[in-house]
Order: structure tokens, then sequence, then C-alpha cells
């Protein structure tokens, strides 16, 4: 699991703009205005090879209307789970009172905290905006500008020295699997199913799981760690700290786990929040099996079954590779193919294509659809698989940007039709010969 940083600090200091700085993309909205960014943004950051999340939050407010709390309690919930905590203060407005409050608050945690002074002028002389900050007592205040990404890199070098000395997990050998899903689709009745004893509370109020709940099972010799989550919500919905909490968790359940069970609701069909769920799982690179849940309760007749199978896939394009099964938590009816289903997708996710065998298959596939783009001329030299868990393929090429998706698409289809990958996505990567 990919250690965690938390952004935090108090209104308008330009956390979203050094977390957009530190991703390299626009992700959060950037106003010139306090409280714009209400819900908790995550991403995945990397620096000098090292790989982290990275959390923006809201600024916190001590005093203000219901949704200034709201966000406080939100940011508080993220600085609980940060394994890193950067703390951001705004050096033209100079040291507040809010920030000795948060302060205080951080040094509660007993975690490591990074403090950036931003919006900060003048390198060339910048003892001058920091060192009032000193008296917050969080160490040595590194000065930056996120707008111009002055000084980021010193603060990411920072970051990276505590994420490095954090205790090593310690090895489990077990296979972990996250059961993920929108609130009320079951995902609590499967675990109770599959685990043959009500180790989770089921109701049928929506959003009753808080907390990532993890159960170790063993079946024919093989032991599973099923991670039952809270259902991963639109923002929108996301009405206190404790649901802003659950989805953090949820969000990194998927990050710890190599097989996702993503629980969908036979009566319902796909939702746009199935695909929000679904999404996590696949932007992670999880092997990915899709349940359609409550399949005892649906009027169904012969052609029910591949219809829905159909309607699913045409939902979920971007994840075709995963497999689908139709069962019944409540009932339990098809759980008993569950556990060699995992056991095969997990053999897919972490399976090897020698290079020579790839290699052939490349050049079948060049000589069959060659690529080209706009006339000029694509050079592929060379195929190689980089890692497993998921499986990921280097292409070696003249001028990686003509390479069209398009054909990166055939050349997957190509792979999956030769060496399968059930359950798996196959990630490429181009690089310049």
């Amino acid at each position: 699991m990919l250690p965690l940083v938390a952004i935090v600090g108090r209104p308008n200091v330009g956390k979203s703009t050094l977390f957009n700085k530190i991703l390299q993309r626009r992700v959060a909205i950037v106003e010139d205005t306090p409280g714009v960014t209400r819900d908790r943004l995550y991403g995945k950051a990397d620096w000098g090879g090292f790989n982290f999340t990275l959390v923006d939050t809201g600024g916190f407010v001590w005093e203000g209307d219901n949704l200034d709390d709201a966000v406080t309690r939100q940011a508080s919930e993220a600085v609980v789970e940060a394994d890193c905590i950067l703390f951001l203060v705004d050096g033209r407005a100079g040291l507040t009172a809010d920030d000795h409050e948060l302060a205080e608050l951080l040094r509660r945690q007993n975690k490591p905290v990074v403090l950036a002074v931003n919006k900060v002028d003048s390198f060339s002389n910048s003892l001058e905006t920091t060192v009032d900050f000193y008296s917050l007592g969080l160490g040595e205040p590194v000065p930056i500008s996120a707008a111009n990404g002055l000084n980021v890199g010193d603060l990411l070098d920072q970051v990276i020295f505590h994420l490095k000395r954090l205790p090593e997990p310690e090895p489990d050998e077990s296979v972990p699997v996250a059961i993920i899903g929108r609130p009320n689709v079951g995902k609590s009745s499967l675990l109770n199913q599959l685990a043959g004893e009500e180790r989770v509370v089921v109701s049928p109020l929506a959003g009753t799981t808080r907390d990532a709940i993890d159960t170790r099972i063993t079946w024919e010799e093989h032991v599973f760690t099923l991670i039952d989550t809270a259902g991963i919500r639109r923002k929108s919905k996301l009405s206190s700290g404790v649901e802003y909490y659950s989805t953090l968790r949820s969000i990194r359940a998927v990050q710890r786990c190599q097989v996702a069970l993503l629980v969908l609701d036979g009566q319902e069909g796909v939702t746009e929040q199935d695909k929000r769920v679904a999404g996590v799982a696949h932007e992670a690179g999880k092997a990915v099996i899709v349940l359609i849940n409550k399949w005892d309760i649906v009027e169904k007749d012969s052609n029910t079954m591949s219809q829905m199978k159909k309607q699913i896939y045409e939902e979920l394009q971007f994840m075709d590779y995963s497999v689908i099964e139709f069962v019944s938590a409540l009932t339990g009816q098809r759980l008993q193919k569950l556990f060699p289903l995992m056991l095969e997708v997990l053999q897919e996710y972490n399976r090897r294509i020698p290079t020579g065998l790839l290699n052939d298959l490349l050049t079948d596939a060049l000589t069959a659809n060659p690529p080209s783009a706009k006339g000029k001329r694509v050079k592929i030299f060379y195929c190689t698989q980089a890692s497993v868990a998921p499986p990921r393929f280097v292409l070696f090429v003249n001028e990686p940007e003509l390479v069209h998706f398009s054909w990166l698409r055939y050349l997957e289809n190509r792979i999956r039709e030769a060496f399968g990958f059930k359950g798996s996505p196959l990630q490429f990567v181009l690089r310049k010969r």
C-alpha cells in the first residue's frame, strides 16, 4: 500500500496549487477564494522513483458556518490517516493564530510534519519571510512558491526522507481481496456468506460499514484476506466527516488488494456511481471480478444473463477485461465458484510472458496491422514485460507520441488472445529508443 501524504493548512494558502504542481496536472479547482476545495482529492505522486498517495484537503477553520465545520472535520480525518503531513502556511499573510492552533493539533498526532512557507517572492532573502514560522515548533520551514514550482523539489525531498523511514509492513502471504461497491449493494452480506459467520453488521440502511474490515479465510490451504469497505459515494453525497473518512479507507483498501470484487445490484444494473467505483480499481491497476448480486430476485428468462453481461461490458468499456459472475449474497448462490475464480484471476494477474514469445507476437501484429500516424512512419523495435501485478509492457519506439492508443488497444487484444490475462488490466509504457 502506498504511503499517504496529506496537504493541510488554513484556507487560501495555496494547497490546491501545490497539489496540482506535485501531480503535474490540473486536478483540484484553483481559485483565489477561501474554501473552494470542499472535498478531499487524491492522486498518485512520484518523486525520485518513490510513489505515494497525495491528498488535498479543505482548509482548517475554527470559526465559521456549517460548511466550514464539515470541511475541517474531513481535513482532520485526512490527518489521522496520513503517514506524513505537509503543513502549508502563507508567507505573504504571515503567521496567524490559526496557524498556531493547527500546529498544536499536528504535534498531538505524533507524525512527521514538513512545514512549507508558500508565496515566497524572493529566495535570495527568504529568511525574512520564514523566520516567524520557526515559533510553530515544527522544525525548519521550507520556503516555496507553489504557483511557480520554485523549491518544490526540496520540499518533496523532505517528505520522501520521512516516508523512507516508515516501518516496513509485516510480510503477509495471504491473498488480499477488496470487496468494493457503492452503498447497499450487499458487500457485507457477501463477506458474511464467504466467512460462514456474521463477521460484519448487515443492515438494509445504506452506509452501515464505516471502516475497512479485514477477515482472514482459508479455502483448500489457500489463505485470503477479505477487506470489506464502506460504500464509495459520490462526493456530492458525502455529508459528514465519517463518510469522507470511509471513502478514503475504501480507496486505500483497493491499494492494498490484488483482486477487487466489484459488487453491483442485479436489479439496478450499472449506475454512474458504479462506474466511479470501478474506476478506482481500474486506475489502481487491480485485477477485477464483477459480481452481479441479488440475482435470486431478478426476473429472468433464458437470455437475461447474456443480455446483462453485454450491458455491463458496454457500460464498463474501460474494464472489459473483468470477469463477470452472477451471485446471491443472501442465499449463497454460485459463491462456491468464487474462491477458485479468485485464484485463477490472481494467477493471470501475475503471469509473465517470455520476451522471445512477446516479440514473435509483436512481429506478427506489426505485419498484420502496422501503426501509422498522418503519413509518418512509426517504428516499434522491441517489447518486453517489465512487471506483473499488474502486467506492464514496455515498447521501444522511434517516436512515442506517434503511437495511437487505438493501435495499443489492438496490440492488447492480440496479447490477450495469445496469453489470456483473464480479469487483469494490461498497462503499456512507450519509450524512445
